[in-house]
């Protein structure tokens, strides 16, 4: 769980998660100024935190270099403030567990489910957008990138460069960028979510700097495939 001002949203997560299949839960705190860490102790969670803000992209490293310090064959990425539904995580890694996938992803958009779960129409606009801009470039066939619920297997976490890709947000595109372009297979989980105050969500601004990092990275890709330069983040 990389987590981020979660007090409010952290039990009940933790309460849905399937815990008759999850091994350990363990929550990096980005210097929370709320009791997000004291109500992870409480749970009885394992919890590691930032003595400074790093970004989300840094938060994330630290949440995968734990969980595979901890002996994890799968690791799933939830959002501690329950925007995702929590009881997936028995199917994200059944994916991965089968042997079929070495990643899985909870889609947003398959099932209907972004809108009528709260997604702010423009959001929705811009997911679709970016997201059949990054299919033509990359040419795959995902119903969304931009999802924030993930699950790995230890062999795709031990061999991407993750320390290459940025400390912010489009952290998450660029490692589905560079597990594409290593030749993993992913796929891909209906996922309802629910839009609501606590939901933690970046504004406008930042939304904008995120759709302009897809573009780059999609961009990116693209020229590498090309066998012209190389971005950092797809080399080993």
């Amino acid at each position: 769980m990389p987590a981020y001002h979660a007090e409010k949203t952290l039990m009940d997560t933790f309460d849905a998660l399937p815990h008759d299949i999850v091994d350990e839960v363990v929550l990096v705190d980005d210097a929370s100024s709320d009791n997000t860490v004291i109500v992870a102790k409480e749970l009885g969670i394992r919890t590691f935190r930032h003595d400074t803000n790093m970004g989300y992209g840094a938060n994330q490293k630290s949440c995968y270099k734990q969980a595979l310090n901890l002996g994890a064959d799968i690791v799933v990425m939830v959002h501690p403030d329950y925007q995702y539904e929590p009881k997936l995580v028995t199917a994200m890694a059944s994916l991965i567990a089968s042997g079929v996938y070495d990643a899985s992803i909870g889609s947003r958009i398959l099932g209907k489910t972004a809108l009528s779960g709260g997604m702010p129409l423009y959001k929705y606009i811009a997911n679709r957008a970016l997201t059949s801009f990054q299919n033509i470039l990359m040419q795959q066939k995902l119903s969304e990138y931009h999802t924030g619920y993930r699950a790995f297997s230890k062999e795709l976490l031990e061999s991407l460069p993750l320390e290459k890709n940025s400390n912010d947000f489009i952290f998450d595109n660029q490692m589905l960028a560079q597990l594409l372009w290593f030749g993993f297979r992913l796929g891909e989980v209906s996922c309802p979510t629910k839009y609501f105050d606590d939901a933690s969500s970046i504004n406008l601004s930042r939304s904008i700097k995120y759709g302009l990092g897809v573009i780059r990275t999609s961009i990116d890709y693209r020229i590498a495939k090309w066998g012209f330069k190389v971005n950092a983040v797809f080399e080993k």
